[in-house]
Parts: structure tokens; sequence; C-alpha cells
């Protein structure tokens, strides 16, 4: 079985540095056996919000960069996680869920397939350990006009 940073490898992605909280709250929360990840935005590898993904899925933003931007939120994720538990092999249990805000137009039907491209990254790189509960929830705005928002819970040894 291979590693994570293989599977990362092989997919051509690394995991960046985990993102400081610009505001009044914490990047993740341990308790118990659960970490809670806040909420991530599609920062790039360079710590930045790319032009393709800020903007409105259904204006904008195509459905492609959205996708792209739910595996940006997904690997920032990882990111917090590796952070609180140290080892993505050995200190994650499972993904139990996670929630998908996506920045649209009203009339955009397509929230579940941007979100898809957060889920489908979690099960390529954590296996059956990656498969979870899910929300996706279509909204007005988010931070810094970002496309996609992915928060995430956890279990941990």
């Amino acid at each position: 079985m291979s590693t994570v940073k293989e599977r990362l490898e092989r997919l051509g992605l690394s995991l960046p540095k985990a993102a400081a909280p610009v505001a009044n709250y914490v990047p993740f929360v341990r308790t118990g056996t659960l970490v809670v990840i806040s909420g991530q935005i599609c920062f790039g590898p360079d710590g930045k919000l790319g032009p393709a993904h800020t903007g409105k899925l259904g204006a904008e933003v195509s459905a492609e960069d959205g996708i792209a931007a739910a595996r940006l939120c997904a690997l920032n994720v990882l990111a917090q996680l590796d952070a609180a538990v140290g080892d993505l092999d050995h200190g994650v249990v499972k993904c139990v869920r996670l929630g998908g805000f996506i920045n649209a137009v009203p009339s955009f039907a397509g929230l579940a397939g941007i979100m898809n491209g957060a889920s489908d990254l979690m099960v390529d790189l954590l296996g059956d350990r990656g498969r979870h509960a899910r929300s996706t929830v279509g909204v007005a705005e988010l931070p810094l006009d970002a496309a996609v928002e992915v928060e995430a819970m956890f279990e941990v040894k």
C-alpha cells in the first residue's frame, strides 16, 4: 500500500504549508479522537488565491475551475490535518465529514459536481479512509471572493 505522500506525488501534487488563521479562530480543534478543520479556501501552492478560483460558479468561474478549486481546498484541509496529527498515514482513522460552500449564482445547479473535486481527492489520497458524509451548499459570498470553501471532520488516533 502506498503512502499519502506517494499518492500525492503520483498525482503531481504536494501538501501546501498549513495556512494561518486571519481572524479570531483556530485552523483546527482536536477533541478526543476528532479533529475539526476550519473552512479552507482554494489557496494555491503559492499560498495565493488564483484568478481562476475567484468569483461565482455559473458566472465568471467555470465548472472545471470550480472542481480544481475544490481540490485545492481539500489539499489545504489535509495540510491542516497533517499539522494536527503529524502523520496522515498512521494518525488518521477516517474522514468523517466534508462540508462544501460553493460561491454561486442562484441558478447554478451543479453544486454537487463541484464538491466532487474535494471528495474525489480525499478518496484518491486516503483510500477507504477518505470516504465521508458530506453537505454541499451554495452561498452568496465567500471570504476573498473565493469560489469554494471546504471544512472537515476526521477521526484520528
